[in-house]
C-alpha cells in the first residue's frame, strides 16, 4: 500500500486553489506602513491575484490534493 501524501499547511493557507486549478495568492507588502500607502493602491491590492505559472509544478506538489 502507498502512504498518503500530506499537504502542506502553510502554503494552503496562503493559497486558494480556483475551480479551474488556478492558483490566488494575496498582495505581498500591504499590511506594513499601510497608513502611508494611498486609499487606491490598499483598495487595488486587497484583490487576489493569480500565481506565477513557473510556481504551479511545485505547488501541485505541495498540494496534492488541492484539484
Amino acid at each position: 500500500m502507498k502512504q498518503k501524501l500530506k499537504t502542506h499547511k502553510a502554503m494552503a493557507k496562503r493559497v486558494h486553489v480556483t475551480a479551474s486549478g488556478k492558483f490566488l495568492r494575496r498582495q505581498v507588502a500591504i499590511n506594513h506602513l499601510r497608513r502611508n500607502k494611498s486609499p487606491k493602491l490598499v483598495r487595488a491590492a486587497d484583490k487576489k491575484f493569480p500565481l506565477a505559472t513557473n510556481d504551479t509544478r511545485r505547488l501541485k506538489r505541495l498540494l496534492p490534493y488541492a484539484f
